[in-house]
C-alpha cells in the first residue's frame, strides 16, 4: 500500500509540473519532425543504393522502408531520454528536502527508491505511447507494411525500452543532488544516446573496434529490436516481390537489423534476454545505491 500510495504522489507531482510534461510530451513530435527533415533523404538514398539496379522497385516500398527506419530510431531514443525527463523529480524531493519528510514515515528505503522508478516508468510509457501513435500514423500516410503481430511486437518493445530507460536514468540520477547537475546529465544524454545506440547511423557504418564495443551495450540490442519489427512487413514485401534473399540479407546488415556479436549473428530471443537481464541489473544496483544516498539525504 505505501509503494502505490508513493507511485500516486510522484505521478500527481509530475503530471502537475506543466513544463515538465510538456517538455516531455512535444519532445517525440519535434524528433519526428528533424528526422523526416533532415534524415529522411539521407536514408531513401542509402536505402535505394542498396537495391539492385536490375530490379524494379515501387516508390511506396522505399518510403515505408524508410519510415520504418526512421520511426525505430525516434522510439529508441524517445523511451530512454524521455524517461531522464520525467525521472528528475528524485532530484527534486532532494533539493527541497521533501525526501526528508518522506524518511520520516514508516516506509523502507527500497520501497521508496521503487516509487520513483515505477512512478518514471508510468509518466514514460504514457509519453512513449503517444510517441508510438504518432509514429504509427506517419507510417500509414508514406507506406503501411506492418501486420498486427509486428505492432504487438512494436509495443513490447517499447515498454522494453521505457523500464531499461527509467531503470538506467534511475541509477545514473540516483547520486545527483542540484538542478544543475541533472540538467547537465539529460543534456549529454540527449545529445549522445541516439549515437551509441545505433539510432542516428547504423553500426554497420563505424568501425570493427566501435562496432565490437557498442554490441556491449543494452541499448543498442533494443534499437536492433525496434528496427526489425518496424521493417518486417517491408521484408515481406520484397520477398513477395521477388527479390533475392542475398540482396535483402545485405540491406538488413546495412540498415541494422541484423547485429553481430564478434562476428556471430545475434538471434532476436537473445536481443530480448540481453534487455531484460540489463533492466534487472540496473534496477537492482539502483535500489542498493539510492538505500544510502536517500538514507544520507534524510540525516542532514
Amino acid at each position: 500500500m505505501e509503494l502505490i500510495a508513493l507511485i500516486r504522489r510522484n505521478c500527481k507531482l509530475f503530471f502537475k509540473d506543466k513544463g515538465m510534461f510538456l517538455t516531455s510530451l512535444i519532445t517525440p513530435v519535434i524528433l519526428l519532425v528533424l528526422y523526416v527533415t533532415f534524415l529522411g533523404k539521407i536514408y531513401h538514398d542509402v536505402f535505394a543504393s542498396a537495391l539492385p539496379q536490375s530490379l524494379a522497385v515501387e516508390g511506396g516500398l522505399i518510403d515505408g522502408a524508410v519510415g520504418g527506419q526512421l520511426i525505430s530510431s525516434i522510439l529508441a531514443v524517445c523511451c530512454v531520454t524521455v524517461a531522464f525527463c520525467s525521472n528528475l523529480l528524485m532530484v527534486q524531493d532532494k533539493i527541497s528536502g521533501a525526501v526528508s519528510d518522506l524518511t520520516m514515515a514508516p516506509v523502507k528505503r527500497s520501497t521508496l527508491a521503487l516509487s520513483y522508478f515505477f512512478a518514471t516508468a508510468v509518466a514514460t510509457l504514457l509519453i512513449s505511447l503517444a510517441a508510438l501513435a504518432v509514429c504509427l500514423g506517419y507510417l500509414a500516410v508514406v507506406g503501411w507494411y506492418l501486420s498486427a503481430g509486428d505492432v504487438l511486437r512494436l509495443l513490447l518493445d517499447v515498454v522494453l525500452l521505457v523500464l531499461f530507460g527509467t531503470a538506467l536514468s534511475s541509477l545514473i540520477n540516483a547520486p545527483l543532488s542540484t538542478a544543475g547537475q541533472s540538467s547537465a546529465v539529460g543534456t549529454i544524454v540527449s545529445a549522445g544516446y541516439g549515437f551509441i545506440c545505433g539510432a542516428y547511423m547504423p553500426i554497420s557504418n563505424f568501425s570493427e573496434g566501435l562496432q565490437r564495443v557498442l554490441s556491449f551495450l543494452p541499448g543498442t540490442y533494443g534499437t536492433v529490436l525496434l528496427r526489425n519489427h518496424a521493417m518486417n512487413g517491408v521484408y515481406r514485401e520484397m520477398a513477395a516481390q521477388g527479390f533475392p534473399s542475398q540482396a535483402v540479407e545485405a540491406i538488413r546488415d546495412s540498415i541494422d537489423c541484423n547485429l553481430y556479436f564478434f562476428g556471430n549473428k545475434v538471434e532476436i530471443g537473445t536481443m530480448y534476454l540481453v534487455v531484460v537481464a540489463a533492466i534487472l541489473l540496473l534496477i537492482g544496483l539502483y535500489v542498493i545505491i539510492t538505500r544510502g544516498r536517500i538514507a544520507k539525504s534524510a540525516g542532514r
